[in-house]
């Protein structure tokens, strides 16, 4: 084996210490080192019975339980292991600069059947379509060189979170309520600033960023955004604002909310944006890709949101809004609202929102080659207990690509030899 490679396997047993020190209990130890260790090693299938077999190919079925039972059964906190993950990741990235972005995201797992928690007939991002998944809310830190998942947790439909006979069998928590994404999201942020993770803007897709009280919660909270919206999102555009409340006319009591009329009103942001002149369209280019550079044309103007504006008696703030009209398009295509600061340029607002590009990178890797979506259990431990090592061992992974280059591939165990004749679960040649 190469020295550097000998360096990267030192390096990884001295991280997967760090997580089994974090986690206490001496049994614990075991079934962790295996786990992590079968997560990084090669192989198309990264659930339990095809890992153990990688691990251990002499003892599937004692390794296979072991395992089993630390994912399903045991009693370790899930955050604890992202805790870990995230202080790994973040120490790497401070010798590339601040974090740029906080990204709040969702994935989608196709599943069969019914009973795997939280499955249902949802929207599912991988398959472009409403099918039968699960879905898991996310925050990331992000930077241009890299970004990890440091928070993780299931959506639970209503009609999973009003089912008291399905809770039970899975292991729902009596705690865990019905959240809409977006409120899981700023309960994960919420949780990360109590933690002391270094704030950053916070970016999202139009999932998150059509709701007033997403967005407004963000600022309450100190926090800028970037964040998609719909075409349909109204505004006030550049200068305009809803009229003042009406005069008082000394009887009863003074009125205080602002007004529109039939002619003044705000506009939708894909009027507003048909409306720009021409030169308030520039081509930025935010990186280069494995196709070269990626670039498109924008106009970034100064608009007050006025979603219900005339139930309140001040206006919102002026923000920014960032619209994307490629010169292949026939109108613009995606829109965003921005509170960095009045100063930030075109520039710096495109390369924020465009920085979710890394986001779905890194759950193609998470999927792809650690088997995120590969968890074969129906329980709400085990979901995340999984979900939390398969994090923690891409965490590993993202800080070994900041520090040495060029990066290597993720598997980068050797596997030992599998028993004659031996075919895990779920591979396409099981019978």
């Amino acid at each position: 084996m190469p020295n550097h490679a000998r360096a990267r396997a030192r390096r990884f047993r001295a991280y997967v210490e760090r997580l089994t020190t974090a986690l206490g209990h001496q049994d614990r130890h075991g079934p962790l080192r295996d786990y992590v260790t079968g997560l990084c090693l090669p192989g198309e299938r990264k659930s339990i019975e095809p890992m153990a077999a990688r691990v251990d190919p002499r003892h599937v079925r004692a390794r296979h339980q072991s395992m089993h039972h630390f994912i399903a059964n045991a009693g370790w906190d899930d955050a604890v292991v992202l805790r870990v993950a995230r202080e790994t990741v973040l120490a790497a990235l401070a010798h590339h600069g601040p974090v740029a972005a906080w990204v709040v995201d969702d994935t989608g797992m196709p599943k069969k059947g019914q009973h795997s928690v939280g499955v249902a007939r949802q929207y599912c991002g991988v398959l472009g379509k409403q099918d039968n998944c699960q879905v898991a809310v996310s925050v990331s830190v992000a930077h241009e060189r890299a970004s990890v998942p440091v928070a993780y947790r299931l959506y639970l439909p209503e009609a999973w979170a009003k089912d008291r006979a399905r809770r039970r069998a899975v292991g729902v928590p009596e705690t865990v309520e019905f959240r809409p994404k977006w409120q899981i999201a700023l309960e994960q942020i919420t949780q990360l600033r109590t933690d002391g993770v270094p704030a950053a803007p916070v970016v999202a897709d139009a999932g998150y960023g059509v709701v007033t009280a997403f967005r407004d919660a963000l600022t309450a909270q100190g926090l800028a955004y970037a964040v998609g919206i719909s075409t349909e999102t109204s505004v006030w555009g550049p200068g305009r604002a809803p009229l003042p409340p009406r005069t008082y006319g000394g009887v009863g009591r003074p009125p205080t909310l602002l007004r529109r009329t039939r002619r003044h009103r705000p506009l939708s942001v894909a009027s507003l944006a048909k409306q720009l002149p021409t030169s308030a369209w520039r081509t930025v280019t935010w990186r280069q890709g494995t196709r070269g550079a990626m670039r498109s044309r924008f106009a970034a103007v100064r608009v007050r949101p006025a979603h219900r504006d005339d139930w309140g008696s001040t206006p919102r703030p002026e923000e920014w809004l960032l619209v994307e009209w490629p010169s292949t398009e026939a109108a613009p295509t995606k829109y965003w609202l921005s509170t960095l600061p009045p100063t930030a340029t075109r520039g710096e607002l495109v390369r924020l929102a465009m920085l979710r590009w890394r986001i779905e990178r890194d759950y193609q890797e998470l999927k792809d080659e650690l088997g995120l979506d590969h968890f074969e259990g129906r329980g709400w431990r085990g979901f995340h207990h999984h979900a939390s090592l398969c994090i923690a061992a891409y965490a590993f992974l993202a800080a070994e690509r900041l520090a040495h280059f060029p990066p290597e591939p993720l598997a980068f165990l050797r596997p030992a030899r599998l028993p004659k004749g031996f075919t895990p679960r779920g591979a396409p040649s099981a019978s």
